[in-house]
């Protein structure tokens, strides 16, 4: 296991302590973002939040809403990679009804304590949370209609390992549909360093051509990056002051202005081609009337 993965695990458990002792769990884990947070706010309507367990809500840290990007259908099976508190999981579970299913899996024992705690307290049965890393997921492949996730691949030290597994998975025709964290061109190296703005969703972050490009070299295709909120600096302040930037930082403040972005990524697992052999017909026949 990496120190990156170790500093992860201990940070989101620390958030979903917060969260179990009444309090929200922070800004994708740095708990240092400023109020309102500008990268977690105004991510869910009323509407979805209303019937949900309030620990849930507390404990979300995303910075997208990808149970809306992934149009799920009811009788779906749905995998959340960095499931958290379990908002996402519950949301799907609604949206694939009770033919469908919604699988969570983490890594970190506090979130999937609170996100069973939270899945209790909906009464949702088509749920399930698995205990696993992302770069490994504990399914068999072709085993999932969707995968959603929501700012977590940023958080990965082997982006390539996590699409791969995502390909995996998926059936034929499968969706990938997450919100994640991406940037526009490169960041200050100091920032790119740090370990406070990793676990913050920024400093692991992709730019939007390489993220395209990974999910291309997996084999999935329409791969897309749709983004949905631009970070200015003063968005950004608070994420650079924690990482210890001291008198550097207006100017990285300026070096990062409109750089940082949330964004919908989508992309399709091709679906199955069968081959002539397999088909049973020959060529020139099969209708071909010759």
């Amino acid at each position: 296991m990496s120190d990156l993965t170790n500093i992860v695990r201990e940070r989101y458990g620390a958030a979903a302590t917060r969260v179990l002792e009444g309090a929200k769990a922070g800004c994708c884990g740095t708990g240092e973002c400023g109020d309102p947070d500008p990268i977690t706010r105004d991510l869910y309507s009323v509407d979805q939040t209303g019937a949900l367990p309030p620990a849930a809500v507390l404990a979300s840290l995303g910075c997208g809403n990808p149970t809306a990007l992934a149009e799920l259908k009811p009788g779906e099976v749905v995998l959340d990679l960095g499931s958290g508190g379990g908002i996402d999981v519950l949301l799907s579970a609604r949206r694939v009804g009770p033919t469908g299913k919604a699988y969570g899996l983490d890594m970190t024992d506090q979130m999937l304590a609170l996100a069973r705690e939270n899945q209790a307290r909906a009464g949702a049965t088509n749920v399930e949370f698995l205990k696993g890393e992302i770069e490994q997921i504990p399914l068999p492949d072709n085993a999932v209609d969707v995968i959603i996730s929501n700012c977590v691949i940023n958080l990965s030290g082997d982006k390539d390992k996590v699409l791969a597994e995502a390909f995996r998975v998926l059936k034929p025709g499968g969706r990938f549909a997450v919100a994640d964290v991406v940037t526009r061109g490169a960041l200050p190296a100091e920032l790119q360093a740090s370990v406070v703005l990793w676990t913050g969703c920024v400093a692991g972050a992709l730019d939007v051509d390489d993220y395209v490009a990974r999910l291309e070299r997996q084999g999935f295709v329409a791969a897309e990056v749709e983004p949905t909120r631009v970070y200015t600096a003063e968005d950004a302040r608070g994420f650079i002051t924690s990482a210890g930037a001291g008198a550097e930082v207006e100017h990285l403040l300026a070096a990062v202005d409109g750089k940082v972005l949330s964004a919908f990524i989508r992309a399709t697992k091709p679906k199955a081609v069968v081959p002539v052999a397999e088909s049973g017909c020959a060529p020139g026949c099969c209708g071909t009337g010759a």
